[in-house]
């Protein structure tokens, strides 16, 4: 176990790190999981199934091609529109972390490199 402690585990920290970021990725976009086990209690959702719930109200309600012309003349908000800002909030906390995680990234790049 001192072995694993102290020279296989700092090796490793490049591959903690993508695990974490995966994972962290995948836990953060699972909109599903809040849509299937917390059905009855809308009180505690995510804030991905809130914004899939979004989505989806406005994708109905401006379907048509006369709807999406009359809301493009008008000011109103467009599907589009809504679904970049949706992906704009959604993209946000995974892109303040990556900086933390980026450097482990490099290491694990160049730690069986050749070095001169």
């Amino acid at each position: 176990m001192t072995i694993f402690w102290r020279i296989v585990s700092p090796l490793c920290k490049p591959v903690y790190a993508t695990v974490a970021l995966f994972v962290a990725v995948g836990q953060w976009n699972s909109w599903f999981d809040a849509m299937l086990y917390n059905r009855m209690s809308s009180e505690y959702t995510t804030l991905q199934y809130e914004l899939m719930k979004l989505l989806s109200s406005v994708s109905t309600q401006g379907s048509s091609a006369e709807t999406m012309k009359n809301a493009l003349s008008s000011n109103a908000v467009t599907p589009t529109s809504v679904r970049a800002a949706a992906t704009i909030v959604t993209m946000l906390p995974i892109v303040c972390l990556y900086p933390f995680l980026q450097r482990y990234f490099v290491t694990g790049l160049t730690i069986g490199s050749v070095k001169e």
